[in-house]
Parts: structure tokens; sequence; C-alpha cells
């Protein structure tokens, strides 16, 4: 039959046909296939490279007329007499849709959500936490943009500026974090290059040796009073037991002891992964019982119940100002930084004869310091006394830093005096 408008109008199935197809005999190849519910559609019908039957759908009549099907039929047949295998071009240009329509769904926002949630399945929460926070951070402006859209030059930018602002360890721990976010997308054929991939280590990433005076201890302390919850007593808590800030500022009530002496960090947040048992002296006691609760969630530092707080640097600031516009006596320096509390307590503790082995368990690293590779892998001791001594000495010590000072206002937990 020669197919024309009208007579593709006409065209119906016999009673009890699912279908029928009916070809052009103006054009060999070119068909209408009508369903049982009057539906008409063209197809063009070929032989395969290989000698077989094949046929491939042009379009509805009615969304497309006979001669655009007439052109869509020529072009296939074509690429047939062409030698051309017209599946397996459909099969890669459908490939090549998905992989572009995939690519521009997968923004950098994206793609670290994914990598934290399946190609960081095994690694602690803390650093799925820390790598996703610190790439997000720097990059910014980019996370919902498209992630094959972030270049080489975007990265080494981005980097070298975290440089120049001081943070030289920063920018390293990013550049960590970003490679292996990006290794881990071309591995799995998500995208074609890792814009971190043979990026040298930023420079200025010397290791920070800060240890903070009696003066700057004392005043660090006690103006933390003055910031209020959840910040004052979450930086009082960090100097006084010495610990890491995430793993203070995710203390669950679940990991106090029953009568409040000692605080288990599991191994789950831990940041070597082993639990870590902290002992808290009277003054931590007291800076913890006078916290609020919040009704049904076991975090200590926490503000909606669900995750504990963030926004550190903010914290930080804050009491910077807190200290300029109260201070008195000695300046201090507006350079510290949180971790800075455990390299001045380790240090305090060397002064006072506290062994290295002793500062390392209570900081919670892997090995003690000051032993032999035997020593490293048959001592097994915790010295929970000694840990114990150790950090009730150095609470009297941040106490009497405090106490030595001036205060305009008396009231917080150590009793501090006017002079």
């Amino acid at each position: 039959m020669k197919l024309t408008e009208k007579t593709i109008a006409t065209l119906v199935c016999a009673d009890g046909q699912k279908d029928r197809l009916v070809f052009d005999d103006a054009l060999p190849g070119l068909g209408v296939r009508v369903s049982a519910t009057g539906g008409k559609n063209f197809l063009v019908q070929f032989r395969t490279p290989t000698g077989g039957k094949g046929r491939l759908p042009i379009g509805a009549w009615g969304s497309i007329t006979l001669e655009q099907a007439r052109l869509a039929a020529k072009a296939t047949l074509g690429k047939v007499a062409a030698g051309r295998d017209p599946y397996a071009e459909r099969s890669a240009h459908r490939q090549n849709a998905q992989t572009q329509a995939e690519a521009d769904r997968l923004t950098l926002k994206a793609l670290l959500a994914d990598w934290a949630e399946i190609g960081l399945v095994d690694n602690r929460e803390s650093y799925r936490r820390e790598a996703v926070r610190a790439v997000s951070v720097a990059f910014a402006p980019f996370l919902n943009r498209r992630a094959e859209a972030l270049q080489r030059t975007d990265a080494v930018r981005t980097l070298d500026a975290i440089v120049k602002a001081g943070k030289g360890s920063i920018a390293s721990r990013t550049l960590a974090y970003g490679r292996a976010c990006y290794s881990w997308a071309v591995k799995r054929g998500r995208l074609d290059s890792n814009p971190f991939s043979g990026l040298p280590i930023p420079s200025a990433n010397t290791s920070r040796d800060r240890v903070l005076t009696d003066n700057e201890i004392g005043t660090i302390f006690r103006n933390s009073e003055n910031l209020g919850f959840p910040f004052g007593p979450l930086f009082q808590l960090l100097m006084l037991t010495a610990q890491r800030r995430d793993e203070v500022a995710g203390i669950r009530w679940s990991e106090i002891s029953n009568e409040g002496s000692t605080w288990t960090i599991p191994a789950s947040r831990a940041k070597n992964g082993k639990a870590h048992v902290v002992h808290l002296t009277s003054a931590a006691r007291a800076i913890i019982a006078a916290l609020p609760r919040s009704d049904g969630s076991d975090l200590v530092f926490t503000t909606n119940g669900r995750t504990h707080v963030s926004g550190f640097s903010k914290a930080r600031e804050r009491l910077g100002a807190l200290i300029s516009a109260n201070s008195q006596g000695q300046p201090v320096e507006d350079d510290w930084r949180l971790h800075d509390f455990r390299r001045t307590c380790v240090s305090w503790l060397a002064g006072a004869g506290f062994s290295t082995a002793v500062a390392d368990k209570i900081l919670n690293h892997t090995t003690a310091t000051g032993l032999s590779t035997v020593g490293q892998v048959y001592q097994r001791q915790e010295y929970l006394s000694e840990r114990k001594r150790a950090l009730e000495a150095w609470t009297r010590h941040v106490e009497q830093s405090a106490r030595d000072q001036p205060q305009e206002e008396e009231g917080n937990i150590l009793t501090l005096k006017r002079r």
C-alpha cells in the first residue's frame, strides 16, 4: 500500500488483532503500526549488519507527518547502506544523553553527599563530616554547579587563597579531601577527570607550636564564662579535658558515667577509632552539671536537639571581642586557636613532671612517644590513675591562672576574686 495521510487515517485493526503493520510501497522499509486502540506509529525496518531483521521506531503519526517519517526512514536506511548499525548508534546516543543528563544533575554538593554516603561508608563519622565540611566551605561558590565544572585553575586559586590567609594546614587537608572525592568519582565513571590530581601540597603547611601563657589561659577561661551557653562552657570543657573540638562538641549524656567522674568517647567518635576514657575533674563536672538538657536528646551541646553545635569560628571571634573589651593587665594575642588548648596542656604537664606517655594517653594518640617499637607493641597500660592526677593538676593550674587575674564580676564556678 502506498501510504498517504488519507490512507493512514483509515487504517484500523481487524477484530481480535492486537496490532496491524502496514508498509509503504513508495519507500520500502517505512511502515505504520496500528494498535487495537487506534494509535498509529511510524517505524523503519532494515537488515542488520549480521543479516537479521531490525526495526526502529520513528514517531507517532500526528506528532510527525508522513513526509517527516519518510525523511527519517531514508536517513536510517542510508546508514544501513553505508554499513553502519542504527541499533548501536541509537544505544550510544542514549548512553551519551544519559551521561550528560547525569553530569548536569551531579553538582558538587550532590557529589559530596554521595561520596560521604557510599565512598566513606567505612570511615568514622567525624572524618566523613569534616571531609564534606572542609570542601564545602572552601568551594562554596561551586556547590550548586556541575561537579565537572570545577577546573584545576579553580582548585589552585582557592587553595592558594587559603594559604595566603595563613591557613596552610587547612589548605593541605582540603586538597586531600577534594582529591579523594574526585578520585572516587572518576573510578566509578561519574567524572572524567580530577582537578586536584597532581597538585602539590600547599606551602606554608608548617606545624603550629603556639602555647598559651598562664595569663592567656586564665583570661580565655574566665571570659568564656561570659560567652554563655553553648560555647562558653564548651570552650571551658575543651581547656580542662584537652580533648578534640568535635569530640567535646559531640559529647552525649550517655557517655558520662553515672557518678559523673569519667566520660568515655566511643570508638565511632574518636579520631583514631579507639574508645577513650577521660577523667572529669570537679571543675569539669560542675560545668556539665550546670548545663541545660534538651528534651529527648542525648546531645549535651545542642540547640536543636538533633545535632551538636557548630559555628566555632564565629564563637571564637565573639570570645576574642569579649577578651579585648574586658582586657586588664597583660593583653592576649588574638592568634590563638581552640586546638592550642591541647598543646598547652601537654606542654604544661611535661614541665610539671608528668611523662610523655601519660600525656599521649590523655590526648588519645595512637602510640605513646618516647617508647621503642617493641615497647609500643607490648605497652598496654592505660595509665588511668596517672591521667587522673595529671588532669587534676592541670585543672588546678587553670583555676589558679584565672584567679590570679582581676575580674569585674564574681559568681563563676571558680569563685574568682577581685584583686
